[in-house]
């Protein structure tokens, strides 16, 4: 008995296990560009909603408090770094756009790649992602209007319902945060087509207040702001230009929202790549002219940290101009506000259409072709923290989840690129006879299994293997499956690059003093990760069918993955700690719904993993329908037939 219990208790977890591993099954050819959604999106529309989403507060915000706290004018420098760092998670998003043209972003691109567990993990951090986004954008947008007439706002709404006295709570309840976030949310309820409209004519007024920025800037520019004797270009040293290029990252955060509207692009295959490549070169070259105006024309020490540009002018004596940037500020906090409630049910969509939340987040209005029910809860959810939260405390809570989907995003371009197709070719000679006997439902799948199996010979395409050059690495991986070497070579790259950076971060000390042990460890992850990017080196890659790859794969993967460890490694204790909890919520829903639910779960499909629908359809199943169709008469008869007792 102890002996069959272990056996029964090993075949549970490792079907639990493997149900987590599960990968994401895609269709093949126009199958994929499938959608109840409207594809309606062209390259236009999609750059500039991700130019929208990203120029919104950072740049009439971020600016000053970066400037004149962390890096001076040396945040020119901050925003080429954290636009570089963007830039390399954004080649990655824009090479999975083209292989996996559905919304949902990281979510979906790591459940195709890595498995079902780990995509949730990414979705959930991306639901809080844009939830918090949205309502801190809309507490600004709110904040900004209040101090443009006085704290009337404010001051009316603390007279009549008074202030809140709770330490995470605000001080007042912002009833305008709240009716902000739903009406945008009523306006993306309209249809995909009409909001990027609204989108685009805000992005375009948004740039043309930053153009004129850049313009009377420079024009009152005075070099002696970058040279003054004990200040100069970077008064803060290096450690604060690096300090400001990790604040400065969370201002590209937003070019997630591109990969979302795969499922409403005209053209994914083409759109995606282009405008995340496009958007992200705008936000870099604005972000980097627009900080380098306002150093030049004010010494960085008389910045205004929560008015920056308006002070700025004021003090050329240009006071019109902030009338002009309030303009510019209130259209550029309104599409932040637009693509995060664009992008947050379009996850939620995605993951409630594969089972993993609730089904009915999925609905999807046959009149708008927009997921309703789910815009009308992410709007409400939003409306409600905007409306209650300080959000001060909640605002780097953001970044982890951003950050981690990137890395995972980083690792599954590589596992991808390195893994071969496997394509069917249908035997001429199969032949199976339909069974005469009646089966039972574990007998009809392990018939069909065989069929299948019958008809059916593998080739492996492409990627995996080890390239001609390299047979000397055939005793290290030579007997791993095409393809296997490399993911494991990934999951140790990535685990020896969290080990070093926290390594560096809390032994920074001992490290620049030169003590032995940690130079010793220091030096032994380096070498493991060059080994391991060694490896992937050495195999084939798989690049059929890529209207756009990333450059120099594994290499640029891989130093995206270091950068955001970087990152993550900074956050503090209290951040993850949110970030823990938030999981542990994640991990009910998944465990209790979620992995019972999961539309791979469906077993009418089993040999889905060996053929794509596509190729599915070309194949006359003969007795594998039959035998289908006789399941369910077959289940209802007994297992064992009696013999007919002769009255």
């Amino acid at each position: 008995m102890p002996a069959s219990r272990h056996k029964i208790l090993g075949h549970v977890f490792s079907g639990f296990c493997s149900k987590m591993n599960r990968t994401k099954q895609m269709n093949s050819g126009d199958d994929a560009l499938d959608t109840p959604l409207k594809r309606c999106l062209n390259t236009f529309d999609i750059t500039l909603l991700g130019v929208g989403h990203m120029v919104g507060a950072g740049i009439y915000v971020l600016t000053g408090t970066v400037a004149r706290d962390l890096a001076g004018p040396g945040i020119v420098i901050s925003f080429i770094l954290a636009g570089m760092t963007s830039m390399l998670a954004a080649v990655c998003y824009a090479e999975f756009g083209t292989r996996v043209p559905k919304a949902g972003s990281a979510y979906v691109y790591t459940y195709v790649s890595i498995g079902e567990f780990w995509a949730f993990v990414i979705g959930w951090n991306i639901i809080l992602e844009h939830m918090i986004g949205a309502a801190s954008v809309a507490r600004a947008w709110s904040g900004y209007v209040d101090s443009l007439l006085g704290g009337a706002v404010s001051n009316t709404t603390m007279t009549v319902v008074g202030e809140m006295h709770e330490q995470l709570l605000g001080r007042y309840p912002d009833f305008l945060a709240f009716a902000v976030c739903l009406s945008y949310a009523c306006v993306l309820g309209t249809g995909v087509k009409g909001s990027a409209v609204v989108n685009s004519i805000l992005t375009v007024v948004n740039l043309a207040v930053m153009a004129l920025v850049i313009v009377v800037g420079f024009y009152y520019a005075d070099l002696k702001n970058w040279t003054q004797e004990g200040h100069g270009f970077l008064p803060y040293g290096a450690g604060g230009v690096i300090a400001g290029a990790a604040t400065c990252f969370y201002a590209f955060v937003g070019f997630d929202s591109i990969a979302t509207s795969g499922e409403e692009a005209r053209d994914p295959t083409y759109s995606i790549p282009i405008a995340t490549i496009l958007s992200m070169s705008v936000v870099c070259i604005g972000y980097m002219l627009v900080s380098g105006a306002l150093t030049l024309m004010v010494p960085y020490w008389e910045i205004s940290p929560t008015a920056a540009l308006p002070e700025a002018f004021s003090t050329v004596g240009l006071s019109w101009a902030k009338y002009v940037v309030s303009i510019g500020a209130l259209c550029g906090m309104t599409t932040t506000l637009l693509g995060s409630l664009f992008s947050l049910p379009r996850c939620m969509y995605a993951m409630a259409a594969d089972g993993l939340i609730f089904s009915f987040l999925g609905r999807v209005n046959k009149t708008t072709q927009v997921p309703i029910i789910n815009l009308a809860v992410s709007g409400l959810s939003s409306a409600i923290i905007a409306l209650l939260f300080d959000l001060e405390k909640l605002v780097e809570f953001m970044s982890i989840g951003t950050l981690l989907a990137y890395t995972i995003v980083s690792a599954s371009v590589i596992i991808l690129r390195y893994r071969p197709d496997i394509t069917p070719l249908i035997r001429e000679d199969s032949s199976l006879s339909e069974p005469t006997t009646p089966m039972s439902t574990t007998g009809v799948r392990l018939f069909l299994l065989l069929v299948a199996n019958s008809m059916m010979e593998w080739r492996l395409g492409p990627g995996g293997r080890l390239r001609p050059g390299w047979s000397w690495l055939e005793p290290v991986v030579g007997k791993c499956m095409p393809g296997a070497a490399v993911s494991a070579s990934v999951f140790i790259f990535t685990c020896f690059a969290a080990a070093l950076c926290f390594h560096l971060h809390w032994a920074a000390e001992d490290v620049g003093h030169g003590t032995w042990w940690t130079i010793l460890l220091t030096a032994f992850l380096i070498a493991t990760m060059l080994g391991c990017l060694l490896i992937i080196e050495a195999h084939e890659q798989n690049t059929t069918n890529l209207r756009f790859k990333v450059p120099l794969v594994p290499f640029v993967p891989a130093l995206s993955i270091l950068c955001n460890i970087e990152l993550m490694a900074h956050l503090n204790s209290l951040t993850w700690l949110r970030f823990m909890i938030w999981m542990a919520l994640g991990l009910l829903v998944y465990f209790l719904y979620g992995i019972h639910h999961s539309r791979e779960n469906d077993t009418s499909n089993s040999y889905s993993v060996l053929l794509t629908s596509s190729e599915a359809g070309k194949i006359h199943w003969g007795t594998i329908q039959s035998a289908a169709r006789r399941k369910h008469s077959a289940d209802t008869l007994p297992i064992v037939e009696q013999e007919e007792v002769p009255e």
